[in-house]
């Protein structure tokens, strides 16, 4: 398994799974700047493990 391999599925599983992490930014509420940005950061970092896992495959071919 090459590096490239390893991140393309890393990202792949974060952006699944990172939604989770979504709900309690929603618990909390956001109501303040500081929470606006933790949400923001999380859209963010989510758009871009979702953009870096698009080739996985979880039987290795492409």
């Amino acid at each position: 398994m090459h590096l490239q391999d390893v991140v393309v599925a890393a990202g792949f599983w974060i952006g699944t799974l990172l939604p989770v992490a979504y709900l309690p930014v929603f618990v909390v509420g956001i109501e303040s700047t500081t929470m606006l940005s933790v949400f923001f950061g999380l859209l963010l970092l989510n758009c871009l493990a979702l953009v870096v896992g698009h080739g996985y495959s979880r039987t290795g071919t492409h």
